[in-house]
C-alpha cells in the first residue's frame, strides 16, 4: 500500500494531529525528492476561480512549523470566504521532505543545497557563488548548489510556477517572526502579529526569482519559532489578514484573466 503524506511526516510536525493531516488529503504526483520521497500537493478550488495562489511550506527542512501552518490553512481554505474573486489555492506543505525527515532536521536537502538559493535569478552563475563565498563565508547551510535548478525539489516548484501560473505566492518560513515581500503591488502591513520588515533579496531566492524577476508578488512569512506553531486563533487571524489584503489588492490588479 503506498505511503501517504501523513505516514512520511505527519508525526514530526508540531500542532498537527493525524486527523488534521488526513483531512488535508495531500496528493502525491510524479515528482520526488532527492531521496525519492513524493512531493505532495493539495488543490482547493472555488467554483469559477480564476485567481491562483500558491502556498509553500518547509522549503527549509528544519522549519517544521511552516509545514504545520500550511496544513492548518488547507482546512481554512475549505471554509466559505467572501472574496471579490473566487480562489484556486495550491498548497505544497513540504517542499523539502528530505531535510525535514533528517535526524535532526536540516535546512538543506539531501544533496546539501539550500533550495531557497537554487532558483534561476538573473546572473545566478556570477552572483550566487560570490554571495555564498563572501557574505556567508561558505556556510554549508546556505550552499546555492552547483547550478540553478540543480535539485529535483526546486525544479518541481519551478515547474509548478510555469504550469499553475500563480498570481500570488505565499512562502512560509521560520524563525524570524516578521513578514517579508517581494515584487509588484503594495505589501500587506501585517499578518496576525507579524509585521512587515523587508529584509532584501538574495541570489537564487524564491522572492528574487518570483517577485523581482517574474513579477509575481511573493509574501514571505517568517514564523517566530521553527518548532512551534502560533496558537490556532493566531493562525486563523493570519489567514483572515491574508484574505483581507488579497481582497483589497484584487481590484488593483492582483488577479488573472
Amino acid at each position: 500500500m503506498p505511503q501517504t503524506a501523513c505516514d512520511f511526516f505527519g508525526r514530526k510536525l508540531p500542532n498537527t494531529s493525524r486527523a488534521l493531516c488526513a483531512a488535508a488529503e495531500l496528493q502525491a504526483g510524479a515528482a520526488r525528492s532527492h531521496k525519492g520521497v513524493p512531493l505532495f500537493t493539495r488543490d482547493v478550488k472555488a467554483e469559477g476561480a480564476k485567481l491562483r495562489v500558491l502556498v509553500i511550506g518547509a522549503i527549509h527542512g528544519d522549519e517544521l512549523s511552516s509545514a504545520s501552518l500550511a496544513l492548518h490553512w488547507i482546512r481554512l481554505a475549505q471554509e466559505p470566504a467572501q472574496l471579490p474573486q473566487p480562489v484556486h489555492w495550491r498548497f505544497i506543505p513540504v517542499l523539502n521532505p528530505d531535510g525535514l525527515l533528517a535526524q535532526p532536521p536540516r535546512r538543506v536537502n539531501a544533496h546539501g543545497v539550500d533550495l531557497n538559493r537554487n532558483f534561476p535569478t538573473p546572473n545566478w552563475e556570477r552572483d550566487a557563488s560570490v554571495y555564498w563565498e563572501k557574505r556567508t563565508r561558505k556556510d554549508p547551510r546556505r550552499w546555492p548548489g552547483p547550478q540553478p535548478l540543480s535539485e529535483p525539489e526546486s525544479r518541481f516548484l519551478y515547474e509548478q510556477m510555469q504550469s499553475f501560473k500563480p498570481h500570488l505566492i505565499v512562502s512560509i518560513h521560520a524563525p524570524y517572526g516578521v513578514l517579508d515581500f517581494d515584487g509588484p503591488s503594495v505589501p500587506p502591513s501585517k499578518l496576525g502579529r507579524l509585521y512587515l520588515d523587508q529584509v532584501g533579496i538574495f541570489p537564487g531566492s524564491l522572492g528574487n526569482y518570483g517577485g523581482v524577476h517574474k513579477g509575481v508578488p511573493v509574501v514571505t512569512i517568517e514564523l517566530p519559532s521553527a518548532m512551534r506553531t502560533p496558537l490556532d486563533a493566531e493562525m486563523r487571524q493570519m489567514w483572515l489578514d491574508l484574505l483581507r489584503w488579497m481582497s483589497e489588492k484584487t481590484a488593483a490588479g492582483l488577479g488573472g484573466k
